[in-house]
C-alpha cells in the first residue's frame, strides 16, 4: 500500500478499514530507515496514526498543517510524496530533518524550536478569513511544547477571536526529556487517584456482563476525563475542548477529525500517544531512543564504538558535579535538556540542586537571577541557539543587575545533521555587546573545563561556549585552575609574519593551516575581555592578522580585534575568517566547514590569497604603527 502513494490525495483514496495495515507499513518503514541512517525516532513513531488520520481527514495542502518542532514529522514526509528521498534524512545536499517550506507545499511552516506552531496556525487562519478563503489551519503540538509560555500567549489570544483553528495536542507524557511542571502532575495524579482508579476498577466488574453498558461506560469515562482534566482550562481560554482520545486507534481519530471539521472556531483535540510506539526498546527508554545514530534493529544497540575521549557536553557534565562538591552554592538549571546537555549525573547527585524548568528558555534565565540575589551560583545550561530565545532576560535580568550566573553554552558553532535551526553561530555576536558580560571560547576539553572553573569564580556574568560533539581529544586534567581574565596565548611563533588569532574550537584546522604558512598562532581565548595588548603586539609584528572563529563574521570576535586596533590607530592587514552571511544547511560538521571554506586547505588557500609579504609590498603602502593616544 504505501509504495502507491506518492501524496495524500493518493491515502485519501483508500476505504478506511485499510489504514490500520497502511498504518503498520509506515511504521515498519520509519523502523528499517531510521535503524540504517538515523534520526528522530521515538517520536516519529508516536505520532504514525496521527498523521495518517490527518493528512486521510484533512485536504492538505489547501488546509494548513503546521507541525511543532518537527521531531515527529517524518510520516509526514513519507506520505507527502518524499518516502523514496528518506534516507537522505539529516545529511548534505539531503531532506532536512524537520518542515522546511521550501522543501515542499505540505511543510506550511519551517520549525525545529518548540511551541511555535500555535501562533504560526493562528495567523494563517486570520489571514484565511481576511482573504475570505474557506480551508482550516491545524496545529500540532506536544505536552511538552505546551510548557513553553509562547503556547499559552497564542492560546489566550487565538481564544478571544472567531479564528477558524484546530489545535491537536499529542500528549504523550514527554517531549525529549520527561515533562515537568504542574499540569502535568495535575493531569497524572488525577487519573491514578485512589477515587479515579477505583470507580473504574469497579464500573468494569459491574459492567462487564454487558457489552452495551461497558461500552457506555467507556465512552462516560472518557467524557468525565475531558471535563475534570485540561478540558476545563482550555475551554476557560476560550476552546472548544474534546478528548482525550487514543492517538494509535487511526479509525476513532478520523471519525472524531471528521466531525470537528464541521465545527467553527478554535478547537482542541486532547491526543493520548506513546513516544517509541511499536518498537520495545523505544518505548521503555524514549529518551534514549529520542536522536539516534544506525544501531541494530534487533538488539537495539548502536552501531561502531563509543568514543574514548570525553564530548564537550560530558566534560560540562562532569565539571558541574565536581564543583557542586566544592561549593554548596551551585545549582543547576536547563529549559528541559537534562540529557542533551550533560546534566544527568548531576540530576541523580544533587536532585535538591537541579531545576528542570520545561521548554522555558526565558524563564529558566530570570529563575537563574533570582537565585543568584540570594546568594547562590546558578549554572544555566542551554544551547546556542536556545539562549536566543532568551535575550532579553540575559540583558534585563542578569547583565544590567550584574549578576554572577554562569551561562554553559553548548552546540556553538555549527551542529550537523540539524541545520540552520539549532547551529549556534550568533552568540559571539549578540554577546560580545552586552556589558558586564565575560565571553570564554575554548580551543580543546581541558580548556572547557578550567574556563568553566573560572566563570564560577566571578562576580558577574560568564559564558563560555563550546561545540557539539569532540574537540582535539584532550581528556581534561582532574585539577582545576583560573585563568586570568582577558588573557590569551602564543601556541606557535612563525617567521612568514602572519599570525593567525584563534577564538574557540578550530584548534585543529588552525594549527595545520599555521603549519603550512608557517604563521603564529595565538590562542585568545577571550571574547570579552579581548587581550589587548596581545593583539597589539601581534599586530605590530606581523604584516597580516587573520582572526578565526566558528561564529558569524559580522559582529563575532574579529569585528572586537578590528575594533581594538581601530581605537589603538593601528593600520595592520585583517582578514575575518568565520561563518559566512548565510544559513548552512544539514550535513556532517566537517562538511559544513568546508562548505564555509573553514578546512584547514581552505584556510592555507584564503589566506595565501590575502597576504603580500611586506618586501613585495611598495614603500607607499607598507603600514607604519603609530602609538597609540592613550
Amino acid at each position: 500500500m504505501l509504495e502507491s502513494i506518492q501524496s495524500p490525495a493518493d491515502l485519501r483514496r483508500l476505504d478506511p478499514d485499510a489504514l490500520p495495515d497502511l498504518c503498520k507499513e509506515i511504521r515498519n518503514f520509519l523502523l528499517t530507515s531510521v535503524s540504517t541512517g538515523g534520526g528522530h525516532f521515538s517520536s516519529n513513531l508516536g505520532t504514525v496514526e496521527l498523521t495518517v488520520a490527518l493528512h486521510y481527514v484533512f485536504n492538505t495542502p489547501e488546509d494548513r498543517l503546521v507541525w511543532d518542532v518537527g521531531h515527529q514529522a517524518y510520516a509526514h514526509k513519507i506520505l507527502t510524496g518524499r518516502r523514496d528521498l528518506m534516507h537522505s534524512i539529516r545529511q548534505e545536499h539531503g531532506l532536512a530533518g524537520f518542515p522546511k517550506r521550501s522543501e515542499s507545499l505540505y511543510d506550511t511552516f519551517g520549525v525545529g524550536h518548540s511551541s511555535t506552531s500555535i501562533a504560526a496556525a493562528l495567523g494563517m487562519a486570520l489571514a484565511a478569513k481576511q482573504k475570505g478563503e474557506d480551508w482550516q489551519a491545524i496545529a500540532v503540538i506536544g505536552d511538552g511544547a505546551m510548557t513553553a509560555g509562547m503556547a499559552y500567549e497564542a492560546l489566550n489570544h487565538a481564544g478571544d477571536l472567531d479564528a477558524d483553528l484546530l489545535v491537536v495536542l499529542n500528549d504523550n507524557e514527554m517531549s525529549i526529556s520527561p515533562n515537568v511542571g504542574a499540569l502535568r502532575k495535575y493531569l497524572t495524579r488525577l487519573l491514578s487517584g485512589p477515587v479515579y482508579s477505583s470507580m473504574r476498577e469497579n464500573g468494569k466488574k459491574v459492567l462487564s456482563s454487558s457489552k452495551s453498558l461497558s461500552k457506555l461506560a467507556k465512552l462516560t469515562e472518557e467524557h468525565m476525563k475531558g471535563m475534570v482534566l485540561p478540558g476545563t482550562l482550555f475551554e476557560e481560554m476560550g476552546f472548544q475542548y474534546y478528548g482525550p482520545i487514543d492517538g494509535h486507534d487511526v479509525s476513532e481519530m478520523v471519525n472524531v477529525m471528521r466531525n470537528l471539521q464541521q465545527i467553527k472556531g478554535p478547537r482542541l483535540l486532547h491526543v493520548i500517544t506513546q513516544k517509541g510506539k511499536g518498537y520495545e526498546p523505544a518505548e521503555d527508554d524514549p529518551c534514549t531512543y529520542h536522536g539516534v545514530t544506525p544501531f541494530n534493529l534487533k538488539t537495539g544497540l548502536v552501531s561502531g564504538k563509543k568514543a574514548s575521549t570525553p564530548t564537550y557536553t560530558e566534560v560540562f557534565g562532569t565539571w558541574l558535579c565536581d564543583m557542586a562538591a566544592l561549593d554548596k552554592r551551585l545549582v543547576g538549571i536547563t529549559p528541559a535538556m537534562r540529557e542533551g546537555s550533560g546534566l544527568v549525573k548531576f540530576a541523580e547527585q544533587y536532585p535538591e540542586r537541579y531545576f528542570d524548568v520545561g521548554i522555558a528558555e526565558q524563564h529558566a534565565v530570570t529563575l537563574a537571577a533570582g537565585l543568584a540575589c540570594e546568594g547562590l551560583k546558578p549554572v544555566v545550561a542551554i544551547y546556542s541557539t536556545f539562549l536566543q530565545r532568551a535575550y532579553d532576560q540575559l540583558i534585563h535580568d542578569v547583565a544590567i543587575q550584574n549578576l554572577p550566573v554562569v551561562f554553559a553554552i553548548d552546540r556553538a558553532g555549527l551542529v550537523g545533521a540539524d541545520g540552520p535551526t539549532h547551529s549556534g553561530n550568533y552568540d559571539l555576536s549578540y554577546l560580545r555587546c552586552i556589558p558586564n558580560m565575560i565571553v570564554m571560547a575554548p580551543a580543546h576539553e581541558d580548556e572547557c573545563r578550567q574556563m568553566l572553573f573560572t566563570a564560577f569564580q566571578q562576580e558577574s556574568p560568564c559564558a563560555v561556549r563550546y561545540p557539539r560533539g569532540k574537540g582535539i581529544g584532550l581528556v581534561p586534567q582532574v585539577e582545576m585552575q583560573a585563568l586570568d581574565i582577558g588573557k590569551g596565548e602564543i601556541l606557535r611563533e612563525g617567521k612568514s609574519g602572519i599570525a593567525i588569532l584563534l577564538f574557540g574550537s578550530l584548534l585543529n584546522e588552525a594549527q595545520q593551516a599555521a603549519e603550512q604558512l608557517d604563521a603564529s598562532l595565538v590562542n585568545m581565548r577571550f571574547v570579552k575581555p579581548l587581550d589587548s595588548q596581545l593583539i597589539h603586539t601581534m599586530a605590530k609584528i606581523h604584516g597580516l592578522l587573520v582572526t578565526l572563529e566558528d561564529n558569524a563574521v559580522q559582529g563575532g570576535a574579529g569585528s572586537g580585534v578590528n575594533e581594538c586596533l581601530a581605537a589603538s590607530g593601528l593600520t595592520t592587514r585583517v582578514l575575518n575568517l568565520g561563518l559566512p552571511d548565510t544559513y548552512i544547511e544539514q550535513a556532517l560538521r566537517e562538511q559544513q566547514l568546508a562548505a564555509c571554506d573553514l578546512d584547514a586547505e581552505s584556510l592555507v588557500r584564503r589566506i595565501r590569497a590575502c597576504y603580500v609579504p611586506k618586501a613585495e609590498i611598495p614603500p607607499k603602502l607598507v603600514a607604519v604603527p603609530r602609538q597609540a593616544a592613550h
